[in-house]
This record gives C-alpha cells, structure tokens and sequence, in this order.
C-alpha cells in the first residue's frame, strides 16, 4: 500500500516516518500524477487556508477533493480535520475545503498559540494516547454515520476531537509529534483495509 502525505504546507515529516513505522511505504505528495497513483492521503497539520489555497494554485484541489468523495482513504490531523470538514465555523472568509467529512468544525477552537495543551485522550479502538492541541480545531456538530472516538470536556461541555465515517479519520490532535504511532497504525488497518 502507497499512503501519501501531501506535501503543501505542515508536518509531512512526521506522518511519513509514523506511516513507515506501520509498514507501508509513505511518500510526500504535491503533483497530480503521485495524487492519482496513491491507495490512500493523510493531510497533515499546518494552516488550513495556506494549504487549501496552494492546492488550487497547483491545480490539485478538484483532484483531491474527488478522490475522497471517490472513497480514497483519508486521514486528517488538525488542519487536515478542518480540510475534511463539509462545514466550517470560523472559517477564513471565502476558505474552502476538500470536504467528504459530515461535520461542521471550528478553526482554532481551543484558542491562540499560547492555548495549546497536551493531554491524555481515550480514543475508541486505539486506547489511551498522548494528545497534542496546537490551535486545534474541534468538532462543533456530527452529522449521518459519524462516529466520534474521543472528545475533550471543556466547562461541563463535550467536544469531539477524533471522529471517523467510512473511509475518512480525523483528529484535532498531532499523533505523528509524539512518537506513538497508533493512531496510524488505525488508519492503516482499520480504514485503509477496509
């Protein structure tokens, strides 16, 4: 199996080696020919508008967005949720998404950059991970078959922070920055073999 990590903008780096610690080959994607050829994408953390707008300078965002309608499984960390996300709440004005993911998300919904946080998570199917919030988004609603596998309260009030439906995961948290490759190693054997 070939899992790309595209290779725009954010933390590729990490998610390759944390993919290649599972066993299958991982490799930065940017071009439309390694989009086509790939068996599954992992949108990496970094800043969601800067990502999406590169994807359509580089004429990769139609490409990309029909492929995850098509089924491609997709895995999206932080920004990578938000990029997934059919509906946002904070957006950017006029900022766009791949979509493919029934939620509505909020951008930054944990704060600034002083607000980040790490903490303990139970994630359903992997058990308890370290998770790291930098500028997390959360998601605001579910919608249809999504299911959330962790949420984080905050006041009384909980938020979900991973949540898969069919073939796409999506974590507000950095996995790939922690050294534990479990949340990969799901991806790969529960959404990519599926």
């Amino acid at each position: 199996m070939k899992v790309g990590v595209l290779a725009l903008q954010g933390d590729v780096r990490e998610h390759i080696s944390a993919l290649n610690e599972c066993g299958v080959e991982a490799l930065p994607v940017r071009t439309a020919l390694e989009i086509v050829t790939i068996d599954a994408l992992v949108l990496p953390g970094g800043e969601s508008t800067t990502i999406a707008k590169l994807a359509r300078s580089f004429d990769l965002f139609d490409l990309i967005s029909g492929r995850i309608k098509d089924g491609l499984p997709t895995y999206g960390s932080c920004a990578g949720m938000i990029l997934l996300a059919n509906e946002l709440v904070d957006g950017a004005k006029g900022q766009e998404t791949f979509g493919g993911l029934d939620v509505k998300v909020r951008r930054n919904a944990f704060g600034r950059q002083v607000d980040s946080f790490e903490t303990d998570l139970d994630v359903s199917g992997v058990g308890s991970v370290h998770a790291v919030f930098i500028r997390a988004p959360w998601v605001e609603t579910t919608h249809g078959d999504v299911e959330v596998l962790a949420a984080v309260d905050i006041s009384g009030v909980s938020h979900p922070v991973a949540v898969r439906q069919k073939h796409i995961l999506a974590t507000s948290f950095h996995p790939e920055l922690t050294g534990d490759n479990r949340i990969h190693r799901y991806f790969v054997t529960e959404i990519c073999s599926n």
